[in-house]
C-alpha cells in the first residue's frame, strides 16, 4: 500500500510554493467522487484536481464543454468530503468565466462556498486576464492553465501538441509570466514541448504542473481513471498506466455473475 507522505500537514497554496523552493516535486491526480478521493488522499497525494474531465470519464461526453457549473460543484463537494490533507482544486467549466469578469467571480464564489474546494483552475492567458484578476482580488486562489486547453477544442480543432511554433511558444511564455504577475499560485502546462515547459518552469517563481509536458515541470498531474487503467480507450504518449483495473473489475464482476447464476452466492456463512 502506498503511504508516501513525509509531511502530514495540510497542503495549501503556500506549501505549493515551499515545495518549489526546496525542489520537491508536486504529485497531483484528478478525482471526482468521495470514495476514490479518500483513497487517493490517504495514499499521500499532494493535490487533487476536480477536473472538467469529469465530463468525459464520469458523464461520457466527447469533450469537456458540456459539463455545467452545478455539476462541477457537485463533484468537488464529493471530493472535498473525502479529503483531509491534499489541496483540492476545482476546474471552472466552459462558459463560467470567459468574456464576463463579473460572472467569472460569481462562478468562482459559488465553487468556493458550495463545494469546499480550496482553489479554482482556469484555462487561458491574456484572453481571460480580467476574469482571473477579479477572482484573485476576492481572495480566491487561481491555478492557471496554458498549452493545450481542451475547452478551446472547437477553436483549434485538434488535441495535438501546442506551442511547437516560435510565435505560439513566445505567447505561452508571456502568458505564463502574466499569470504569475497577477497572482496565480501555480500554472498547469498541458501537452507542450518538454524543452519549452522546462524553460517556463525555470523562469517562473510559482510552481508548474505538467501533463504531457516533460519532467522539467515542478509537478505532474494525470487523470485517475487513465493511470489506473480503468479507461483503456485513451492512451496518449505521456500516459503511464500504474494498474490494470479494467481487467480486475471485469474478472471480479464475471466471478460474481457466475456465483449468483450457480447459486453459490450467498452461501451459508453469508446468510443471517
Amino acid at each position: 500500500m502506498s503511504t508516501y507522505s513525509e509531511d502530514k500537514r495540510k497542503v495549501t497554496t503556500r506549501r505549493f510554493q515551499e515545495m518549489k523552493e526546496r525542489g520537491e516535486k508536486i504529485a497531483m491526480l484528478t478525482s471526482y467522487d468521495f470514495s476514490l478521493a479518500r483513497l487517493v488522499d490517504e495514499a499521500g497525494i499532494d493535490a487533487i484536481l476536480v477536473g472538467d474531465s469529469a465530463s468525459n470519464v464520469m458523464i461520457g461526453n466527447a469533450t469537456t464543454l458540456p459539463i455545467t457549473l452545478d455539476q462541477m460543484i457537485y463533484h468537488a463537494r464529493c471530493v472535498s468530503n473525502g479529503v483531509k490533507r491534499a489541496l483540492v482544486v476545482c476546474d471552472m467549466p466552459f462558459g463560467s468565466y470567459q468574456g464576463n469578469s463579473t460572472e467569472a467571480l460569481a462562478s468562482a464564489v459559488r465553487i468556493m462556498k458550495e463545494s469546499g474546494a480550496e482553489a479554482v483552475k482556469i484555462e487561458g492567458g491574456s484572453e481571460v486576464k480580467e476574469s482571473i484578476e477579479r477572482i484573485i482580488s476576492a481572495g480566491i486562489p487561481v491555478m492557471g492553465h496554458l498549452g493545450l486547453t481542451p475547452q478551446s477544442i472547437n477553436k483549434f480543432g485538434t488535441y495535438n501538441v501546442r506551442a511547437k511554433e516560435e510565435a505560439e511558444a513566445n505567447k505561452l511564455i508571456e502568458d505564463a509570466k502574466m499569470l504569475e504577475e497577477i497572482g496565480c499560485f501555480a500554472v498547469t502546462l498541458e501537452k507542450i514541448p518538454a524543452e519549452l515547459a522546462s524553460r517556463v518552469s525555470r523562469e517562473l517563481s510559482i510552481p508548474t504542473i505538467g501533463i504531457g509536458a516533460g519532467n522539467g515541470c515542478d509537478g505532474q498531474v494525470l487523470v485517475l481513471q487513465d493511470m489506473l487503467g480503468i479507461n483503456k480507450g485513451f492512451s496518449p504518449k505521456f500516459l503511464r498506466r500504474y494498474a490494470d483495473l479494467a481487467t480486475v473489475i471485469d474478472e471480479a464482476v464475471g466471478s460474481y455473475i457466475g456465483d449468483v447464476k450457480s447459486g453459490d452466492f450467498p452461501n451459508e456463512n453469508e446468510c443471517y
